[in-house]
């Protein structure tokens, strides 16, 4: 079979993929991109061309720049954070102890449940009254009186970063584990044999060969602390005020709630295009690290 062939079998192969990906994704997208433009309210048909209005409001509300804000600060922070956990924690699983595997399910399960579900547990724990179990044991074991983990608006914004990065911090280290375990013992063989410390090895052969896990593991963490959703709205409902309402809450406040869809269009496409800016240029330099590493 000539290689023109095989080549048109395999484009015949991705064409469901190429048909649902239009359906589901690039339809979508350029429905929202024309009804960013519109009044469309949702209920009639009929909706008039408004131009840039809906973008020029964007940055006049108080609850869309407050959801932006505080979504870069979750993405960011969550990101440090759970990179900080994971790293060390694959590291520690990865070494040759009898209940390994056990450890390892049990770090990897908070990934399991929804993040809704372990929001609404962790709610019970920073209950910001004295019946809060974190509250009674900061009580019993330091005399503490009740402290407002989700109604004073920092600790609100801690929590709820604490509560995504242990969630996640478990399935990365997993991510992490598998590079740790492609990388040759023969390197750390030659490297104690050269009278290189455990230290010395994690800093000169360890970490420099998970350059391309750190480059998957923070694209990915970075997209989904933008995409934020139910772990601040389980645990604060976007309180105390704003000060942690998402973009993704305040675009569906807007449009199911309020029925602007015409504006929470708009949202969506300027929400869309931070993402991808953010991911491309968070890619493109550390791919760039790797080849220096390299």
């Amino acid at each position: 079979m000539s290689k023109f062939l095989r080549n048109v079998q395999f484009q015949i192969f991705l064409l469901p993929i190429l048909f649902f990906y239009t359906v589901f994704t690039i339809y979508p997208l350029l429905k929202s991109l024309l009804l960013s433009f519109t009044d469309f309210d949702g209920y009639v048909k009929e909706y008039n061309f408004v131009g840039l209005a809906n973008y020029m409001k964007i940055f006049q509300d108080d609850a869309i720049v407050s959801g932006i804000s505080y979504t870069l600060i979750f993405a960011i922070a969550s990101t440090v954070l759970i990179t900080v956990v994971a790293i060390p924690l694959a590291l520690i699983l990865d070494q040759n102890f009898a209940t390994r595997n056990l450890h390892r399910a049990i770090f990897f399960f908070p990934s399991i449940p929804s993040g809704l579900l372990l929001a609404y547990i962790w709610g019970f724990i920073l209950a910001p009254i004295s019946s809060g179990v974190l509250n009674k044991v900061l009580k019993t074991l330091f005399g503490l009186g009740p402290q407002p983990w989700l109604s004073d608006p920092v600790l609100a914004k801690v929590s709820t970063i604490v509560v995504s990065a242990w969630a996640g911090a478990g399935w990365h280290a997993v991510l992490y584990l598998a590079f740790l375990q492609a990388i040759p013992k023969d390197y750390y063989e030659a490297a104690a044999i050269d009278g290189a410390s455990r230290w010395q090895q994690i800093r000169s052969i360890t970490l420099p060969l998970l350059a391309p896990a750190m480059t998957v593991s923070v694209m990915l963490l970075l997209t989904g602390g933008l995409k934020v959703f139910e772990i601040p709205l389980a645990l604060t409902k976007g309180g105390p005020g704003f000060e942690t309402h998402t973009i993704t809450q305040v675009i569906v406040l807007r449009g199911i709630t309020e029925v602007q869809y015409g504006l929470a269009s708009a949202m969506s496409i300027v929400f869309f295009l931070i993402v991808l800016v953010l991911a491309f240029v968070q890619v493109s330099w550390m791919q760039k690290r790797e080849e220096g590493i390299q």
